[in-house]
This record gives C-alpha cells, structure tokens and sequence, in this order.
C-alpha cells in the first residue's frame, strides 16, 4: 500500500509580506524553515521512495529541510537530467545508492502563474481593484489575474503530470512526497477529491502542513497524520 503526501512550502518571504508571488523565486522564511522542520517531523517515520517537487526554490528548500528530520536517514538527492550534472552527479557507491531518496524538480508543480500581480502587495491591489476582484483572482476556478493564470490553467499543467508520472509511483507501493504550492497542491486535491468548481473555492492548503492519502483498493483515502 503506497502513501501520498502532499506538502504545500513553508511560508516564504513574500508570503510574509504579503505578496503575490507566483513565479518569481523566492526563498523560505525563517518561519518557513521552522514549519518545514515540523512537518518533516510529522513525517519522520515514513520511509520515502521517491520525492517530487516543483522548480521553485521555496519547494525544494521544504522538501530537503523537511526530510532532513527523516528516521530512515537516507538522504535526499536532486537528480539531474540534462548536461554536466547529469553527467557528473554520479554515485560510485551501491550502497549510497540504495540509501537515496531521488528527489526529481518538474515545473508542472509551480505555482500558479499571477501575470501582473506578481510582485504587488496583496492589501494594495484589493485597494486599487476592490476585495470581490480580489477574491475571484486568488480563489476561484476559472478568473485569471490579467495575463496569468486560472486554477484551470494550472490544473491543465499539474493533472495530467500527477496522472501519468506520480500516480504510476504510488500504484507501484511506493511512498511519495510531492512539495509544492497552494494553487498547483489545489487542482491536485480538487482532483483526488472529485471536488465542484463550488468547492474548491473553499479549500484552503495551509503552508507546512502536510497532507497524507493512503492508496487502497485502486483509490487515494485521506488520513489523519
């Protein structure tokens, strides 16, 4: 029986300061480093198999911080794919290599795309453009921020990435980590969880806070950590 876990970055520096993000890479906070620490904790006794997470920088830092706490002790390692580090990040040793937990980047798990809010204080556009506006840019299914993207777009990208190359891991047993970040960990639980445009307004991923599904019977069932 494989295990799911979804795990949405720990607080950012823009998240701190209220900013839209999206994009643009930034790094974790120091309450991010601390929430990472403890959901890595809270997953201390689970034995990973393999890691996924996006191409921004606030994902990878949660997810080595995090299995940093691991009990296991094997130690996480980004595989590379493409030139000189592909080339040159080889592991000499059988047994390093049996005590790896391959972590792989994919930027079908970024974030959702903001387009011109990026960089703009949150408070200051809901001044500028009303609450309302607001409101549907963050939390609806399918209003796009001007030039970015929809959960619709993102759910586009991220869907058919969990589909075909996360999912066969987890049919296969195997215990997978994905790090990633609200929008992209959304349209990934709206579809675990058959969820309605009507509900996926409300459904909030708190940062650093973990999210186990077990897989049995050919189904993802939610558990409590």
């Amino acid at each position: 029986m494989g295990k799911l876990i979804l795990l949405r970055h720990g607080e950012s520096v823009w998240n701190q300061k209220n900013v839209f993000t999206g994009w643009v890479d930034v790094p974790l906070s120091g309450n991010g480093i601390n929430e990472a620490i403890n959901a890595g904790q809270k997953l201390a006794d689970i034995s990973f198999d393999v890691v996924f997470t996006s191409v921004q920088e606030r994902a990878i830092e949660t997810a080595m911080i995090a299995l940093a706490q691991n009990k296991t002790q094997k130690t996480p390692a980004i595989i590379h794919t493409e030139g000189k580090m592909a080339e040159w990040t080889g592991i000499y040793s059988q047994t390093m290599r049996e005590n790896i937990i391959p972590v792989y980047r994919d930027w079908h798990l970024n974030e959702r795309y903001y387009g011109e809010l990026q960089g703009q204080n949150k408070a200051e556009v809901a001044a500028i453009y009303g609450d309302e506006q607001v409101r549907q840019w963050r939390r609806s299914y399918d209003i796009a921020p001007p030039h970015g993207e929809c959960l619709k777009d993102t759910a586009a990208r991220t869907i058919p990435f969990f589909n075909d190359t996360i999912m066969k891991q987890v049919r296969e047993g195997k215990n997978v980590l994905i790090s990633a970040h609200g929008n992209s960990l959304r349209s990934i639980v709206m579809f675990i969880e058959n969820l309605s445009k009507e509900d996926v307004l409300k459904l909030e991923i708190p940062t650093g806070s973990p999210i186990l599904f077990s897989y049995t019977d050919g189904k993802l069932i939610n558990e409590q950590l």
